[in-house]
C-alpha cells in the first residue's frame, strides 16, 4: 500500500481490504484496466489536494474572474 491509506490496520480495515481483493479477483481480466481507472478516479475524488495546489487553483480562478458573490453562494439555501 502507498501512503497512509491503511496506517490504522484495524480488523475492520483488514476485512474490507480482503473483500475488496476478492471482488477484484472475481473481475474478468479484460475489465481490470477499467476497474483500475475507476478506483483511481474514486480515490482522487475523495482525497484532498495539497493546500498549495488548492491555493494556486483558487488564485488562478480569482485572477480570471471565475468567482461567485456571497449572495449567489447562499442562493437557494433555506437557513432558519
Amino acid at each position: 500500500m502507498e501512503g497512509n491509506a491503511f496506517v490504522a490496520n484495524t480488523d475492520l480495515n483488514t476485512a474490507i481490504l480482503k473483500k475488496t481483493t476478492q471482488e477484484v479477483q472475481q473481475t474478468p481480466q479484460e475489465y481490470l484496466p477499467s476497474l483500475l481507472q475507476i478506483i483511481r478516479i474514486f480515490r482522487e475524488s475523495v482525497t484532498l489536494k495539497p493546500v498549495e495546489e488548492s491555493f494556486k487553483q483558487g488564485w488562478q480562478e480569482a485572477i480570471i474572474g471565475n468567482t461567485m458573490t456571497v449572495l449567489d453562494l447562499w442562493d437557494g439555501i433555506d437557513a432558519e
